[in-house]
């Protein structure tokens, strides 16, 4: 028995030294709340103001957050508040509240157009939409909500000290237009003839659907990265077209691919689809050669 009595003892006494460690962040806990609902339900306002900075500089956000949006409104008209407008958009930003947060940059940059923070409230605005935008495969308009956002930026402030910053967001917004322009290309040519879509020469509906996809990225944004990627479905779609077109569309969809592989040898020769461009040649030419 004292064998398992003396097992016992030092899970005991940790459970001891854990239960105090608890109870002490608990009672730690219970007096921060204590003061933040003290200061919450005070009407000394310059207080609550100076106590709802301290909470955003240590990244309290959510009370920040609380205490900021009662003090917006009373603090109107007074030095503090363009600051507490400021304020709040940034700790809901920092919350990752990315929707709100732009509603309140645009609100701040719509009442102080010259403003102390108007240059960051207007690029914040871009900012947050951009943080918030969906992955390319979903709809995109935040994503061009963002992009017009950040060139309003650009041309409010053209000599900017984040125009580098702007510019990449632009890009990267860009490429992810373009690569749902991809997404809904390929799309197309994977569904090639399913579903019956096929017009009445045999041609099929998504291969042409794909081309018509992939050469409108093309001229919209000419010097994208994913641009051999578009070219590639090009060419694989008109082939295929070729292929399931009727007698009387055959010869010229032949030769309008064995144009397209050529093209796309010439744009992308050390491309690894070449390979299958020369393959595609081959097979054009054992048409229009007759």
């Amino acid at each position: 028995m004292k064998y398992v009595y003396f097992c016992n003892l030092k899970p005991v006494e940790t459970m001891k030294k854990s239960f105090l460690i608890v109870s002490a962040f608990v009672l730690l806990l219970s007096g921060c709340a204590q003061e933040f609902n003290q200061v919450y339900r005070t009407d000394n306002y310059q207080y609550k103001y100076e106590y709802a900075k301290e909470c955003f500089v240590k990244g309290k956000y959510v009370r920040a957050v609380t205490l900021l949006q009662e003090l917006v409104t009373l603090q109107k008209g007074t030095e503090n508040a363009q600051e507490c407008l400021y304020m709040l958009a940034m700790a809901e930003y920092c919350s990752k509240d990315y929707e709100t947060a732009a509603q309140y940059f645009k609100k701040y940059y719509q009442s102080y157009p010259k403003g102390n923070y108007a240059e960051m409230a207007q690029f914040y605005i871009g900012q947050s939409l951009y943080m918030s935008t969906p992955e390319p495969r979903l709809d995109q308009s935040r994503t061009v909500e963002a992009i017009a956002s950040f060139q309003e930026f650009l041309d409010l402030f053209p000599d900017t000290r984040l125009k580098p910053e702007a510019q990449q967001r632009l890009f990267d917004l860009q490429d992810k237009l373009v690569q749902k322009e991809l997404y809904s290309a390929q799309l197309y040519y994977d569904l090639g003839s399913y579903f019956g879509n096929s017009t009445r020469d045999g041609g099929g509906n998504n291969y042409e659907a794909c081309i018509i996809t992939a050469q409108n990225a093309l001229k919209d944004y000419p010097y994208s990265k994913l641009r051999e990627n578009f070219a590639v479905l090009i060419m694989k779609s008109k082939y295929e077209l070729a292929q399931k077109s009727i007698e009387e569309r055959r010869l010229e969809r032949f030769q309008d691919a064995e144009d397209e592989c050529y093209g796309f040898i010439n744009e992308y020769p050390d491309s690894k689809e070449r390979t299958l461009a020369e393959k595609y040649i081959v097979k054009c030419k054992e048409v229009t050669k007759d």
